[in-house]
């Protein structure tokens, strides 16, 4: 496997030192982002915690993106976009080689029509619409997760229409990897997902919104368990403001869970509401906040979440931040700040948790 990484890291040196082909082009980017978190009231203990971690404020990556002129306005694209650890070098989602995109398409005047692994509908809109972008450490990810979800064996469509962006995406298996869980045959509806999203910005305003449907279950287990979340949000800005505000509704049921709600109900609903602002407050400096409260349905389990963050430029390329991060739980919930993008359960039930990173980012 090894040689194999060596092999293809060397491909893709070779390939990415020609600007063009006849038509085409190849491009090698990424991003390494990496920092140290402290974070009390661990699970098993309450002991505190100090870290390095990855991908804090962008997942660390690194990718080809390659596009040929076919003539009369359409162009062949691809994208291959492996995520790693760089604490570790271990690869990410899974250990997949590309897991983070990997797929090919047309591209026209009338949109992108796209085949493979790709962001669902709810992730083409969350990272416009969320104060502090998305942050795996912290942000809306850690109270729902799955605002940055990816689906295997997806076929999307991607227009822009001036101010105005759609999408619709459905994957014939979302997960390959689990067993009897994705593309079986007779059984169309184990793992498939889909949804679509619409997104409006003219001038200082800006509105979005998506839905997304997905089957959890295996042929075996919970086969009807389906999830399904809807989100709703929009920003204004004014001067170096921006404001932010969002809801997304959630329900689950058949034997589908939402991650943090209570367990042994039949059918789990969920409501987050979230608002927050950025401020540019100088050429290289901008300042981020965010406040999350979900709502479970039949419990009063309800956490916060709070975030602030400052990212300092040194270029458009390398910058530094720290970000602050506190979850305040109510009757038992157990949102931590978690490892990731993944925030209940890493605290103990009832307790509370303050949580900071202080890192480096380079893009390239």
């Amino acid at each position: 496997m090894k040689s194999q990484l060596k092999l293809l890291a060397a491909s893709a040196v070779v390939i990415c030192s020609s600007a063009a082909y006849g038509q085409g082009s190849v491009t090698l980017y990424g991003v390494v982002d990496t920092g140290i978190e402290y974070a009390n009231h661990q699970p098993n203990g309450g002991h505190d915690v100090v870290r390095m971690t990855p991908g804090n404020l962008s997942g660390s990556r690194w990718g080809l993106r390659g596009v040929e002129d076919l003539g009369r306005g359409l162009k062949g694209l691809f994208v291959l976009e492996s995520g790693f650890d760089s604490d570790s070098a271990q690869s990410g989602q899974g250990g997949r080689l590309f897991g983070r995109s990997a797929y090919v398409g047309l591209q026209g005047r009338w949109g992108s029509f796209l085949l493979g692994r790709q962001i669902n509908s709810l992730f083409e809109i969350a990272g416009d619409i969320d104060p502090v972008g998305l942050a795996p450490r912290y942000s809306v990810l850690v109270q729902d997760v799955v605002l940055a979800s990816r689906a295997d064996n997806t076929v999307k469509y991607v227009g822009q229409f001036g101010g105005l962006k759609a999408s619709a995406m459905y994957s014939f298996g979302s997960d390959s990897g689990k067993a009897n869980g994705s593309e079986v045959p007779g059984n169309a509806k184990i793992g498939r997902e889909f949804g679509g999203s619409l997104a409006y910005s003219s001038g200082n305003f800006s509105i979005a919104t998506a839905y997304d449907e997905i089957n959890t279950g295996t042929i075996s287990t919970t086969p009807d368990a389906t999830s399904r979340r809807a989100v709703l949000a929009g920003t204004y800005s004014f001067g170096n403001t921006t404001v932010y505000a969002g809801y997304r509704w959630a329900k689950a049921y058949d034997g589908a869970l939402l991650t943090g709600a209570p367990a042994g109900q039949a059918t789990q609903r969920s409501n987050l509401w979230w608002a927050g602002a950025r401020w540019q407050a100088a050429t290289p400096l901008t300042l981020s906040a965010g406040a999350y409260y979900q709502d479970f349905a039949g419990t009063n389990a309800d956490p916060w979440l709070f975030v602030a963050s400052a990212d300092y430029a040194f270029s458009k390329r390398t910058d530094a931040y720290m970000t602050i991060g506190y979850t305040k739980n109510h009757n038992g919930s157990s949102l931590g700040l978690g490892s990731g993008s993944v925030g209940f359960g890493t605290v103990s039930s009832g307790a509370n948790q303050f949580g900071t990173v202080i890192g480096l980012r380079h893009k390239f």
